[in-house]
């Protein structure tokens, strides 16, 4: 068991400030199916199965991913201007490309794995990784003319839920949840425009994107 949780902390939560640990004792949170929690993980919240020998794994299926958006009404520009609205509609043009943006940088970063090779079916060494990003919310206002310039603290968020199955099985052996917002290291303003937009974004994506492939890298090291 000890080995086990050594080894399981290590390849998904490795990078972290504070030491990880999995609960343990009558007090540690259990999902519906079985997954324990881990205190000090790199994603925001995460639960693993402490019995499965994560090192017998290092090919994935990427499978399908979704995209959630919060339904929010699509309002004018003369109702923005005289409104402190702060969550606005999405184009079904920029939700596509945005979903597209992401898919795109989770693929590339999980081909620069050095130790996961991605294929297409299962076997008893390969882990199906499902991800998803939801209740995505846009902070950015609807385009008006002769309104200036605009400047963000965040262009939108969104929650990354993450999950690892056994390919054979189909059962689920590791659970994360990260909401974050798409907003510049730094903490300075973003000028708003279609493509600083889109760059936070991608900037995010690739964020999550190598904090999962970093994480599956070290179960071999």
């Amino acid at each position: 068991m000890k080995k086990l949780t050594i080894i399981v902390l290590t390849a998904l939560a490795v990078g972290c400030a504070q030491t990880p640990s999995i609960q343990q004792g009558p007090d540690a949170e259990y999902t519906f199916d079985g997954l324990v929690r881990i205190d000090n993980s790199r994603f925001k919240d995460a639960w693993v199965d402490p019995d499965i020998d994560l090192s017998r794994y290092n090919k994935v299926i990427v499978g399908n991913a979704e995209f959630e958006f919060r339904a929010v009404k699509k309002t004018s520009s003369a109702t923005f201007t005289r409104s402190n609205e702060s969550e606005f509609w999405i184009s079904d043009q920029n939700k596509q490309k945005l979903i597209e943006t992401v898919s795109e940088v989770f693929r590339d970063e999980l081909q620069k794995s050095e130790h996961f090779s991605i294929v297409d079916k299962p076997g008893p060494d390969v882990l199906i990784l499902i991800g998803g990003l939801h209740d995505i919310v846009s902070r950015v206002p609807p385009d008006q003319i002769g309104r200036g310039e605009i400047y963000l603290a965040s262009v939108g968020e969104a929650t990354l839920v993450l999950e690892a199955r056994d390919s054979l099985s189909g059962e689920t052996i590791y659970r994360s949840l990260d909401r974050r917002s798409a907003q510049q290291v730094d903490g300075q303003m973003i000028r708003s425009n279609s493509v600083t937009t889109m760059s936070e974004v991608r900037r995010l994506a690739r964020r999550w994107a190598t904090r999962l492939r970093e994480g599956l890298d070290s179960i071999h090291e």
